[in-house]
This record gives C-alpha cells, structure tokens and sequence, in this order.
C-alpha cells in the first residue's frame, strides 16, 4: 500500500528531518501540503525572497527582514516549536551566514529539548550545499495517481456541466500521467476553449502540450521520427516484438482495464551501424508517441546532488510526457565508471542506481530502449532479468536482410533495384552492415550523378563496395570480442 504524501511529510517532521528541501513549481499545493501537516497546533512563518518575511496564510507581508535575520530571530529563542518555510531561496544557500544559520537551527532540533523547529525550503531548482547534506531530506510531492487524475476529470465535467464518453476518459486518464492537478486543469481549459467539448482530439493537444514541458527543461532531446517499418531490413524477431507491444500502446487505456502490465522497455546490443538507433525511433512512430532521447552527460551538475536532481527531473519529464519512448543510446557510455573510486566514478555510480531503481520500479507509460555497441562496459545489473522486458542481440545482416536493405536504400532515392543483380550484390558485401550499405548506395548514385550516367549498373555498384572497407574489417578485433561475450548471455537474436 503506498503512503500518501500527507503522511509521508508527517513522518519525515515526526522523525526530525530538520531541514526538508521541496523541489516543486506550484507553491499553493506546497502551502496546503505543509498546513495539512501543522494541524491547528503548529505555527508557521514564511520568507519568501522577494518580500521578507510574509503571513503565511495571505501572504501580506510583515517584516522587511533578509534571510539571515530571518534565521538569526528564531535562533535566537529558547522555546520554538514551528514550521519555517523559505521559498525560493537556493541562491542564498552559499551564504556562509545563511548556512550557519540553518545549520545552527538544525543541530538544536535534534539535540535540544523544547527546540523543534522543521525547515521546509521550498523552490523549484534543487541545491544542496555540501555543509548542509547530512541535515536535508529531499521530498517529492508524486503526481497523481489514474484514480486522482480521473477524480480531477470528471470534477471538471460536472463544473462544466458536459458529458465526457467513458473510452475518452480512460484514455485521457493514462494521457495525463506524469502531470499535475494543476496541469491537468489547464489542458482540460485548452481542449474546451478550442473545441466546446473533450474527446479523442485531446490527446493529440496533451501531446502538444508535453512537448513544451520537454523543451523547457534542457535536458531531454525531442527526436522527429519519419521513419517506419518499412525502412528496416530484416531484424524480423525484434519487428515482430515491437509490433506486439505496439498493440499496448496503441490501446493503453483498455489494455491496463483488461489487466496487462505496461511494458517496461527493451535493451539492443549488438554490432555498430546495423540498425539499433532506427529501431528506437521506428518504435515511437510505431506506437504513435513521442521520442525522447536523454543525454546523460548533459545530467553531470557542479554541487552535490545536483546531477542526481537532474536525473530525477529528466525522468518526471519523461514521466509527464508519457505515453513515450525514451531513447537511451550508446549505454555503455552513459554508464562508465560505475564501481570506480573518485568524485566523477561515485556520481556516476549514483546515477546508475538512481537509474536502475526506476527501472526496476517504475508504472509509467515511458518505454525505454536503450542501445549498447559493447556488451562488456555494461553494468551486470542492467542483464538481468527484470529491468528490460526483453534483451536482443543484433548480429551482421545475413543474405536477405541484405538484399532488403539495398533495395531500401535505391527505393529511398527514388532508384529502382529491377536492372541490378542483387545476387552478386549480396555475395560482394557479405560482413558488410546496414550503414556500410547505405554509405556504398548513396556513394554510387552520387558518382553516376556526376559523371552524367542515367543508369546504376552492377558494376558500378561493385566498383564502390571494393573502395569500402566494411565493419567487419575496420573493427575486426572489438567484432570478435562481441561475438564471444554475447554468446555467454541468452539473448534473443534481432533476426530470424
């Protein structure tokens, strides 16, 4: 049974978490939150940054105060027992004076008697400074449940006195995960303003509205997909799952009624240039949601804490724009240095697991695909069972899958392949992969453009793949490496 937020402040004030740091943008849910939490018993005292200190209730203001006067009148008593609550206040937190103050405050709750004084820092930015770590509990108020989203939903149809169909609901309601009440509300605003009424279309608005939460953050990367099936040769035992799970994603609303889990995500590992990156992004067209894609260097912050902050807020991002797929590429570099010694090793160490339990534990409709070119840099933990749905093993294209991505390529730049000798083809680029094959066509049609050729022969074909060195050659030794460590792991293989 979860704990609800209420209770789980409580707990963190009863327990004297001295100083507790809410990361959170709407400040009247936070002010209803804390007040919940005082009952009539307990008096709270507000300073906000840009006026002082205010009523915490009207916020009319009552003293011209900074913060460190703020600070210093309380600790400067014998006898408190109060909230004090600081909003927006991180960039006074390396203040030496300001940190003397909280750090003061602190220590006399949790070892004086008659002295409780409960700190809430309220901002939407997360610093902690290193000499106050030890004294501060982050907490984060969740978004709501599909039970509380629903609630919000038909609150605002029976306000607006409309009728919402119940399909249209259940889709809204898995639509809207990840946002908050107050978010909830304005999109509903939006999709009535514009239309008179709330249907399917508002998922395409929600859609729209998710993309600006994405690009206000900086840290996750929306990608265009354009491309589909069709642009995939072979690879037909990971189309095929992709395709299955699509039917989910495609219907989650009736899919999470009927009892089906939500899929978590799949891991492609496997050889360079052979279709692992388009494959995430045929699954987002596929499943018809958005593509994110998260560069975990952009996550590395300069103060404590800070880089995992901005892992927990590219995954609320994430989760507030979901139904999607979230593209993590090249794994095994987002992830190095897990298990090392050193400042950079133990952020990253702290990254994987932050990573890892969301992985494990997450309910959200974000599907992550991750792709790694080199099995023996990962993490053991991201193997097992559990954290992906499935792990696929991509290997060089065979035979077929060959012809299929020639044909592919020719048919992408307007060429058709009816005057070539596929066969040939595919004997002349055996160990050669997927982009190998893309760079030899579009190299061709290049060259018959420039000397004034009208048609692409076979020999002109097979005169480009003998200047091409393929992967199989170039990256020979890492390709044997691969092959051995991948037949130590049960994975599925991407092809049939």
């Amino acid at each position: 049974m979860k704990i609800s937020p209420l209770d789980q402040l409580s707990s963190y004030v009863e327990a004297l978490r001295p100083i507790i740091y809410i990361d959170h943008f709407d400040f009247e849910a936070v002010d209803r939150l804390i007040k919940a939490t005082a009952g009539d018993k307990i008096k709270i005292y507000e300073y906000n940054e840009a006026s002082g200190q205010v009523d915490f209730d009207n916020k009319n203001k009552i003293q011209d105060y900074n913060l460190m006067q703020f600070l210093a009148f309380f600790d400067t008593g014998d006898k408190y027992h109060c909230y004090l609550v600081l909003k927006d206040v991180h960039n006074q937190l390396d203040t030496p004076q300001v940190l003397a103050g909280l750090k003061s405050i602190a220590r006399r709750t949790m070892y004086e008697q008659d002295f409780y004084i409960t700190v809430f820092i309220v901002s939407t930015k997360l610093v902690i400074p290193v000499e106050l770590e030890k004294f501060i509990t982050v907490f984060d108020i969740p978004c709501p449940e599909q039970r509380e989203i629903r609630q919000v939903i038909d609150a605002y149809a029976k306000s607006y006195n409309i009728s919402i169909e119940d399909k249209v609901v259940d889709e809204l309601t898995v639509s809207f995960k990840g946002l908050s009440k107050f978010e909830i509300r304005q999109i509903l605003n939006l999709a009535y303003q514009q239309s008179g009424e709330i249907n399917e279309e508002g998922k395409e608005l929600i859609l729209k509205e998710k993309e600006q939460v994405i690009k206000k953050t900086g840290l996750l990367e929306i990608i265009k997909v354009k491309e589909n099936m069709d642009h995939i040769g072979g690879l037909d035992n990971l189309k095929t799952y992709i395709r299955a799970k699509a039917k989910i994603f495609n219907n989650l609303g009736e899919a999470k009624k009927f009892g089906v889990d939500l899929p978590k995500g799949i891991l492609i590992v496997g050889m360079p240039g052979c279709g692992k990156s388009l494959t995430a992004k045929i699954t987002a067209g596929l499943f018809e949601v958005p593509l994110l894609r998260l560069d975990v260097g952009k996550l590395m912050g300069k103060y404590v804490g800070e880089s995992e902050d901005n892992l927990r807020r590219a995954i609320k991002t994430a989760e507030a724009v979901s139904p999607c797929v979230l593209w993590i590429d090249e794994l095994e570099k987002a992830f190095a240095g897990v298990g090392g010694t050193g400042g950079g090793s133990d952020i990253t160490t702290r990254l994987f697991g932050n990573f890892l339990t969301w992985l494990q534990e997450k309910e959200s409709s974000v599907y992550v695909v991750a792709t790694s070119n080199d099995i023996s840099k990962l993490p053991p933990e991201f193997l097992r069972k559990g954290r992906f749905d499935e792990l696929f093993n991509v290997d060089l294209p065979k035979d077929e899958e060959r012809r299929q991505i020639l044909e592919i390529h020719f048919k992408k730049r307007g060429r058709l392949t009816n005057g070539i000798d596929t066969i040939k083809l595919i004997k002349e680029t055996s160990g050669y992969c997927g982009a190998d094959i893309e760079s030899i066509v579009r190299e061709t049609i290049e060259e018959a453009f420039i000397s004034g050729k009208k048609d692409i022969t076979t020999d002109s074909v097979v005169k480009v793949i003998q200047q091409t060195k393929p992967i199989s050659l170039t990256l020979k030794d890492q390709i044997e490496n691969l092959k051995k460590l991948l037949e130590k792991f049960h994975m599925k293989p991407a092809s049939i």
